[in-house]
């Protein structure tokens, strides 16, 4: 499997210096994820500096049920076990539970962190265990409820779980019912073609439906499924009996929100003083937490007029803070992080070495250093997600055929195509219309303005009849550009198979496909290799030739 590292520019300002020129945002972040003595710096750090923190035996238990559900394999819950030891650090990273694992770039991040664990146990002698947190918590059902596939006739077909309930509750609380999963798999096969390893995956994933009733617990099992043997631990941030351990951490957001939301604020301040813009909208009455009510999820704001109350968006209903400070003992499964709050919740829950982020997550992470120092806590190391982009065989024959550079499939596709197409206008109508249209306008405009002379209506008639015929000429143009393109038609569904499989609705890859097509194509072999190969975690961007 041949493997290109190329850097492709991240979207996210922030992230492309981070990776690239990281002194430019060094007062973003604690540690340099380049310099290879911050891995000791960190574990000194969580060993003899890290206060406050979550009872490891607890959340060792915690883990030992969940991954016990979701049939991990022996070595994950070997994991698990290794964390009720002191000397055990963690690397974390986490997603949302999409359906059917959601897009390609979840599997990378699983890797990712299966990787910097090993490495880093590697560098510093001790138990690093990675642990994917699986944002259940987050309730933006429409956001993972789909996946997407390139269909035989170049079309992005969009596969989708309906939803039952119209609550914006969290997506570890909505039930999926059998007749959902069997109507999704239905559509999931249809899309598949016929391969070698077609009929053991469908086997495979409707057993895991058969055992699932949530998105989160499919999720959960198609991963320990894939990584389960390397180790790799797998959490629900929505889990209840993980929010019991997370009470105090809650209480103290509640009792000094405030503060917090100040120390964001700062944090945004730097990174426009720096010249980026904050990737996260900040409400000034925000909270920075979610509270579960009637089985909705509702962030939570100040009240404009009374410091004791907090209260909803459009301040319907309302919550004094010493009752939602009881329920942090008394109902602690009503809370839930926001996008702020949940890296300091994260760093409370676990002995966190490092946290693999990808180019978004990186850059509202900018945002929170103030925060973590207000926790008395430092942020971790934040590794890049490996991001990858797959190139089919048939892909890179089209390139070849048409002698197309990756760089021209990334940035000048079409006009590589219209080029193309021009080469092969032995006719060269272009040339020609345009030949016509200056003859006829030499000979015909000298007319115009001699009958206009006769009679300036006449004149006028004469412009409009010109503005016509050129019109006529345009359309001829027009449908002679079509019949030529027509003889070219399997050339350019070639080009459109490059476009659509490298950049699908104009996003890199792994940001739309999901994984199950192409491990249904070429089984996972290759997967295997991006764990166990020799890749550099080095923030470029990698393509995997297949």
């Amino acid at each position: 499997m041949k493997v290109e590292s190329i850097h492709w520019k991240s979207s996210q300002p922030i992230t492309e210096d981070y990776v690239h020129q990281y002194d430019k945002v060094s007062s973003l972040f604690d540690y340099n994820p380049w310099d290879g003595s911050s891995w000791a710096a960190r574990a000194e750090w969580l060993d003899h500096r890290r206060q406050s923190a979550a009872d490891r035996g607890q959340i060792a238990d915690v883990l030992s049920v969940f991954n016990s559900r979701l049939q991990n394999a022996p070595e994950a819950m070997q994991a698990v076990e290794k964390l009720r030891d002191e000397r055990t650090l963690c690397i974390v990273g986490g997603q949302q539970a999409g359906l059917f694992t959601g897009q390609a770039l979840v599997i990378y991040k699983a890797i990712t962190l299966i990787r910097s664990a090993r490495l880093a146990s590697e560098q510093l002698g001790r138990p690093v265990v990675p642990i994917f947190w699986i944002a259940g918590e987050d309730h933006d059902f429409d956001e993972v409820n789909h996946i997407y596939s390139l269909t035989q006739d170049m079309q992005v077909n969009k596969i989708k779980v309906g939803q039952t309930s119209a609550k914006r509750s969290s997506v570890s609380r909505l039930e999926i019912s059998k007749e959902q999963w069997e109507e999704a798999l239905q559509q999931l096969d249809a899309s598949l073609i016929p391969t070698e390893f077609k009929g053991s995956w469908m086997d495979c994933l409707n057993n895991i439906a058969a055992s699932s009733t949530t998105l989160v617990e499919f999720f959960g099992q198609l991963l320990a499924k894939l990584f389960g043997s390397y180790g790799l631990v797998l959490l629900d941030s929505d889990d209840p009996a993980l929010r019991r351990v997370e009470a105090p951490m809650f209480r103290r957001l509640l009792e000094h929100r405030e503060q917090f939301h100040k120390a964001y604020q700062q944090g945004k301040q730097k990174v426009n003083e720096l010249g980026y813009a904050s990737q996260v909208e900040m409400h000034e009455r925000g909270a920075n937490l979610f509270i579960f009510d009637e089985d909705e999820r509702v962030l939570l704001h100040a009240s404009e007029n009374d410091p004791n109350l907090l209260t909803d968006r459009k301040q319907e209903r309302q919550y004094t803070v010493s009752q939602l400070i009881d329920w942090t003992e008394t109902a602690p499964e009503r809370f839930s992080n926001n996008v702020l709050t949940r890296p300091l919740m994260q760093d409370y829950v676990l002995p966190v070495l490092g946290t693999v982020l990808g180019p978004g997550e990186i850059a509202y992470w900018g945002l929170t250093r103030e925060a973590f120092h207000y926790a008395d806590m430092q942020m971790p190391i934040i590794i890049p997600r490996m991001e990858v982009t797959l190139m089919e065989g048939i892909v890179q024959k089209n390139m070849q055929k048409y002698g197309l550079s990756l760089d021209d499939v990334l940035y000048r596709l079409d006009e590589k195509q219209q080029q193309w197409l021009k080469e092969q206008d032995s006719l060269k109508l272009d040339e020609r219309f345009e030949q016509v249209r200056v003859q006829f306008k030499d000979g015909y405009q000298p007319l115009v303005e001699l009958i206009a002379g006769v009679n300036p209506g006449l004149g006028k008639l004469g412009e409009t009849n010109l503005a016509k015929i050129l019109e006529q000429i345009a359309f001829l143009e027009h449908k002679a550009a079509d019949a030529v393109r027509s003889q070219f038609d399997a050339s350019l569904r070639q080009f459109q198979r490059i476009g659509l499989s490298v950049l699908p609705l104009g996003k890199p890859q792994e940001r739309v496909y999901n994984m199950i097509s192409y491990l249904n194509k070429y089984g996972t072999d290759w997967l295997y290799e991006l764990v166990d190969g020799e890749l550099e975690l080095d923030g470029l961007h990698k393509v995997i030739y297949l």
